[in-house]
């Protein structure tokens, strides 16, 4: 068999598969449609559900049931997000108006997951089959094939209130995401009916009707004066706050306490988790000083985080730091995405009512169009029913003469009298002129007996005047725009009237939140740090009772203050800032804390080359030496920065920092003239100090300080001395030409006096 091959570039059909999946994701599973809010899998989980006859007035049924039928019928897409599905359209905390009745574990607001699906079980909600899947059954919507053609599922449900309103959505596609808020419901039936009397109103007019998101987690609202731009475009970001109140003490013993009984909807689920956890941070870190205790005590009741305070408590300062500091206060980033005749299209709230108006037009014509219909077949057969009660004695007579039922049906319908036996020519004339329609005829022949009852033929005819007062109605109805915006609106406010809640969220213009950290009362503290790296601060008068027992069991002692900041230059060039106020102040012979838990400083990593307070090298010029030989003098001002960790120096491969000296180097310009006149400004280094290195071989060099140029903290530096093959810089020492320095050197004594002064970046001598 010959083959075809088909040449074609591989970039080009990797492009246009790519936009096909991501057309596919878009439209058919992350986002949700204009006219009944939702996406494909909420919309089949629903459809499910109601044809397994999952009513609200019905026995629940295992979810595992609910997710094989959708997977197996409309939604070949995996069971998880199938469940995941039936799970949040159960949870009243997630969604405006719950639309399936959960029983059993279906989650918390805290976070915690649903059960497995076979242990949970589920019905739908009477709001969601009055106002979601009522009249399916009236060919108010299009039916369209399964993914395997073998059932049928609604393209959209027939849903009577703007759905991507009340109930919001979020989803992400490829390219694109959704985040549209809640709405209480009460509130959007207002502003539908509103546009519906006016189709002109502006967007600012409408807000008057739905002031803006209504999340059942409550909490508030708090720029209520940029939601106007929000709804006008369709994005934006709304500041969310959650209610904090203040429940004093009810007796001198109880402790005044703040209370959270509304959170942000952002902070649903895990983030109630972190809210905690930051709050205790904060209390660690001396912010929060004035909260003793912190507690959840939520329940299915609602949300209750306590804070318990200290007496005198600054109340309104640590509200303002919970808003600052936590998940309290959040921003949800809204972006009103849906699809629009299979496009997808950022929506105002504007345009999401008249999308919504214009689907409710559409369903009521085809649901008006279809009783009508309905009633026009009924007005027929109830005709022929009452004429056939008139001359019921020639009807029994045709029947009684016929041989089958098509002759006494001919009869009936087309007045054809031939082989049927009758009693008289005169019934037989009269039957040649009967003209029934084919519906009037089959009523006939299956009318019961019962029905000539002279009450039944009453109720006929009653029945009967009744289909033409239905048939004006409807006629009536779809005949004029006018009219059937009435039969919406009256639909809409009897909605309103049986399912609307009361507003949860509160929306306003809230003040800044401005939080002032407590001014502490500087003073002078001893640091002091073990050799194991256990560190603390003490108090001076401490220290003074203590001094030979200090300087005997620690390695770092050091004055500074409590509002200063630690400074640990270590081996591999970072820099670790630790504030002292973090260092726990206690008692001489308590132990202290690690000092790695108390920063970024990693023990098992990096080594300790320098351990000082800020305020010691202020205005100082620092000497780093590495293992290389490179040499460098910085200004300590370049130390100063935010980040508790940062690069000190910066180091080449292999190499690491040796020492680091705080030294007496200062900086001067001065002018020079040059030949042609110019004055320029030259730097040049002050020092009375002299730099000595130590190999590991045993060369030592000695030279000025002032050799070495200041450089950047990013700067490498420069060479301090030429290294022989597999040498290193062993030690580094620092001293002036008046101090008497000896140290043991092979077995001998050496004398650094006696160490030739020569300059930078040469051989250095070798002492045997």
């Amino acid at each position: 068999m010959a083959e075809q091959i088909i040449k074609t570039e591989y970039s080009e059909l990797m492009q246009k598969s790519y936009i096909d999946y991501s057309m596919s994701v878009i439209t058919a599973r992350a986002l949700p449609d204009a006219r009944d809010g939702l996406k494909p899998v909420q919309r089949r989980v629903l459809y499910a559900m109601d044809q397994l006859g999952l009513n609200y007035d019905k026995p629940h049924r295992k979810s595992a049931r609910i997710v094989g039928d959708t997977m197996g019928k409309f939604h070949p897409h995996g069971d998880s997000s199938i469940y995941e599905t039936l799970v949040v359209l159960s949870q009243d905390f997630k969604k405006g108006m719950a639309l399936v009745d959960g029983h059993g574990n279906f989650g918390s607001i805290e976070g915690d997951g649903a059960a497995a699906m076979r242990y949970t079980e589920a019905k739908l909600k009477k709001f969601t089959q009055d106002v979601y899947l009522a009249d399916l059954d009236k060919d108010v919507v299009d039916f369209v094939p399964n993914f395997d053609e073998t059932e049928k599922e609604p393209e959209v449900l027939p849903v009577r209130v703007p759905n991507l309103l009340v109930n919001g959505a979020d989803g992400i596609a490829v390219g694109m995401t959704t985040n549209i808020p809640t709405h209480n419901l009460g509130e959007v039936v207002d502003a539908v009916c509103a546009y519906m009397d006016n189709e002109e109103i502006t967007t600012e007019e409408l807000m008057t009707y739905c002031q803006g998101p209504d999340f059942p987690t409550g909490g508030l609202v708090v720029n209520k004066k940029e939601l106007l731009g929000i709804y006008e475009s369709g994005t934006g970001k709304i500041k969310l706050r959650g209610k904090v109140e203040f429940e004093p003490g009810k007796r001198r013993s109880d402790r005044d306490k703040l209370v959270i009984t509304q959170i942000p909807y952002t902070m649903v689920g895990a983030n109630i988790g972190k809210f905690i956890s930051d709050v205790v941070d904060l209390i660690e870190a001396k912010k929060a000083s004035d909260v003793v205790d912190i507690s959840n005590e939520s329940s299915k009741e609602g949300i209750r985080i306590v804070l318990e305070l200290k007496k005198n408590a600054d109340v309104d300062n640590l509200i303002n730091l919970l808003y600052k500091k936590t998940k309290l206060e959040d921003t949800f980033g809204v972006n009103m995405l849906a699809i629009v005749d299979g496009k997808p299209e950022t929506l105002g709230i504007k345009k999401i009512i008249e999308h919504h108006i214009n689907f409710q037009y559409e369903l009521n014509t085809r649901k008006y169009n279809t009783l009508l219909k309905k009633e026009l077949d009924n007005k027929e057969i109830k005709e022929g029913l009452i004429k056939a009660c008139d001359i019921i004695d020639l009807i029994i007579e045709i029947l009684r003469g016929s041989k089958n039922l098509k002759m006494a049906k001919e009869c009936l319908v087309n007045g054809n009298t031939d082989e049927i036996k009758f009693k008289s020519s005169a019934s037989q004339k009269r039957a040649s002129k009967l003209s029934f329609t084919e519906r009037q005829a089959t009523a006939i022949l299956e009318m019961r007996l019962y029905k000539l009852i002279g009450l039944e033929i009453l109720a006929l005819q009653k029945e009967y005047d009744e289909c033409l007062v239905k048939i004006a109605k409807y006629e009536k109805i779809l005949g004029s725009k006018k009219e059937m915006a009435k039969v919406i609106k009256a639909d809409l406010l009897k909605i309103k009237k049986e399912y609307a809640v009361e507003r949860r969220t509160v929306i306003e213009d809230g003040k800044e939140a401005v939080f002032k950290e407590k001014e502490v009362a500087e003073q002078e503290v001893m640091f002091i740090m073990d050799r194991f790296g256990y560190a603390k601060t003490i108090d001076m008068s401490a220290y003074e009772r203590n001094k030979e027992a200090v300087h005997k069991e620690n390695k770092y002692i050091f004055k500074c203050l409590n509002t200063d900041k630690i400074y640990i230059f270590t081996d591999n060039g970072n820099l670790h800032q630790i504030k002292v106020l973090d260092i726990p102040f206690t008692r001489f012979r308590d132990k202290g804390t690690p000092i790695d838990n108390l920063g970024n400083y990693d023990s098992s990593g990096e080594n300790i080359i320098y351990l000082c307070a800020s305020n010691d090298i202020k205005e100082k010029k620092m000497l780093f030496v590495t293992k290389m030989g490179m040499v460098k003098l910085v200004d300590a001002s370049e130390f100063e920065a935010s980040k508790r960790t940062v690069a000190s120096t910066k180091l080449q491969d292999n190499d690491s920092i040796v020492c680091i000296y705080d030294t007496d180097a200062k900086l001067e310009v001065f002018s020079k003239f040059s030949i042609d006149g110019v004055v320029k400004e030259e730097e040049e280094i002050i020092s009375e100090q002299n730099v000595i290195l130590q190999t590991e071989q045993g060369v030592f060099i000695k030279f000025p300080l002032s050799d070495i140029p200041q450089k950047k903290k990013a700067a490498i530096g420069v060479r301090g001395l030429k290294l022989g093959k597999d040498d290193f810089i062993k030690d580094v020492y620092l001293l002036t030409d008046t101090d008497t320095v000896t140290i043991e050197h092979k077995g001998k004594k050496l004398e650094f006096s006696k160490i030739k002064l020569t300059h930078r970046d040469s051989k250095g001598t070798k002492v045997r």
